[in-house]
């Protein structure tokens, strides 16, 4: 019963973080068709949302970008009641890992985030490996976690934020978007933005030191939306530039019928002044 209880206020949390905020986005969204033509299996879409929890996410994590979604294509399979093709996974808090169309995104600010490198082979994994999460539960323990930022609190430093974020996902059955993401690299051990340290090993044949570069594996929770952008080993793809951007063929407004569209009051203020 009590866990029933817990579920049922997670879930009411879950909708009340979901519903949209009166936060400012800082970027332009992304032309559908230009972002649908440049997306490629294995991408990773952020979205800089205007929810509740996008704007904490934001917030701690010092980012524009409050979620994460991969792109699998069309051999996902599916369509919404619009007769969409599904071409997203994404983790959202009140229907856990499910399926999206690309519409689901039309008016946010997007970026695609593509891994370079993955063999064929490994890209397969990668999508068998995330498609076999769908269904899964979100972490609801995750959603109590930015809940309690809504109340007064003190400013947290910095070191703090990312491992604030994560302190409620501590079930490896259930998911948060770049938890999701992050485990389906790591079954391939492509990198996202692992946690690096220098050891120093003694070359018996050289004689001397030698510095080694040592690549650990960052625990799932701690991923956040940003570490795709950040990651060196992910390219960035911005749709308008990638189909050739020419800035000569932008229309822009012609501030002389601006100019003369003005009110007649407002021309006899200008002349007074």
């Amino acid at each position: 019963m009590f866990h029933g209880l817990l579920h049922s206020l997670g879930q009411a949390l879950a909708r009340y973080l979901s519903q949209p905020h009166s936060s400012i986005q800082t970027g332009m969204p992304t032309d559908r068709r230009a972002l649908a033509q440049q997306l490629r299996p294995g991408d990773v879409l952020l979205v800089e949302g205007n929810s509740r929890v996008s704007t904490v996410i934001k917030y701690f994590t010092q980012s524009t970008w409050s979620h994460a979604a991969f792109f699998v294509g069309p051999q996902l399979g599916g369509c919404n009641a619009l007769g969409e093709p599904y071409l997203l996974i994404e983790a959202d808090m009140i229907d856990g890992v499910c399926k999206r169309p690309l519409s689901h995104y039309a008016t946010y600010p997007t970026r695609i985030c593509r891994p370079v490198g993955l063999s064929a082979t490994d890209l397969q994994q990668v999508l068998l490996e995330i498609t076999s999460k769908l269904g899964a539960q979100y972490d609801l323990r995750n959603v109590f976690d930015l809940a309690r930022y809504f109340l007064p609190a003190l400013p947290v430093h910095g070191h703090w934020r990312r491992r604030l974020l994560a302190l409620g996902s501590g079930d490896p059955t259930r998911a948060i978007c770049s938890s999701l993401i992050a485990e389906a690299f790591q079954s391939v051990n492509y990198p996202v933005l692992p946690a690096i340290t220098a050891e120093c090993h003694q070359d018996a044949q050289r004689l001397h030191a030698v510095m080694e570069t040592i690549y650990h594996i960052r625990n799932r929770r701690l991923f956040v939306p940003r570490d795709f952008d950040v990651s060196p080993y992910f390219d960035i793809v911005k749709p308008a530039l990638a189909e050739g951007f020419d800035f000569h063929r932008m229309h822009w407004e012609d501030v002389s019928v601006s100019v003369q569209a003005s009110s007649p009051a407002e021309s006899a203020s200008k002349r007074s002044t």
